[in-house]
């Protein structure tokens, strides 16, 4: 099938969410102009550059992180995983300003070295982050959406030290969760390694590589 969005897709459910996946989840805390902390995962996320080490998020309205973000200047990823679950859909509800996500979902929140957001004591890895750029989105035409980007240029880094093993971070033991269509998620359980043209030799099979 081909369709243009701007004509509908004639399915049940819409399939762009499905296609584009899976998706890292980013679960953001942030606090407000009065120190109270928000904790939110969003679904449009990723890593956007590496030297430094800078991260993005997509609120599709100004929801409490973005605007805490925006307005603070700070914000910190945390990193969603398969034992936390639970705690990261609880923490995706509509709780009023001001209502802490982390007491809602039962989660201790862990001072930052750098930013004043706190993060999830629980999560493997945490990442401290300062606003770099935030712009609001526009269409084809150049119409203002309700959507914004908010990018952050990494500034601290927590890792739980059971989580490295022999000078690497183990992404499959912290089974991180990713966002995949309609109300699916996924759990990286499982890798496999593949040597680029570059690096002088190649992938041949074989069992995946933790």
């Amino acid at each position: 099938m081909f369709y243009e969005p701007k004509n509908g897709h004639g399915l049940p459910h819409d399939p762009f969410k499905a296609i584009i996946a899976p998706r890292p989840i980013g679960w953001i805390s942030t606090v407000d102009a009065e120190g109270r902390a928000n904790l939110a995962p969003y679904s449009f996320f990723n890593a956007v550059h590496s030297n430094p080490p800078m991260l993005m998020f997509t609120s599709e309205s100004m929801k409490h992180s973005a605007a805490n973000a925006i307005a603070t200047g700070e914000f910190v990823f945390n990193l969603a995983t398969r034992p936390l679950f639970d705690a990261m859909n609880i923490s995706s509800g509509d709780q009023p300003a001001g209502e802490s996500e982390f007491a809602a979902a039962g989660l201790e929140a862990a001072p930052s070295r750098l930013v004043k957001a706190p993060r999830v004591a629980a999560s493997p890895a945490s990442l401290e982050c300062r606003v770099v750029s935030t712009s609001q989105l526009r269409d084809v035409d150049g119409k203002l959406l309700q959507g914004w980007i908010i990018i952050g240029q990494v500034v601290g880094v927590h890792i739980d030290e059971a989580y490295l093993v022999d000078g690497r971070f183990d992404t499959a033991g912290a089974q991180p969760l990713a966002r995949c269509g309609y109300r699916d998620y996924a759990t990286v359980t499982e890798l496999f390694e593949a040597m680029r043209p570059t690096d002088g030799g190649s992938y041949t099979g074989g069992q995946p590589d933790r």
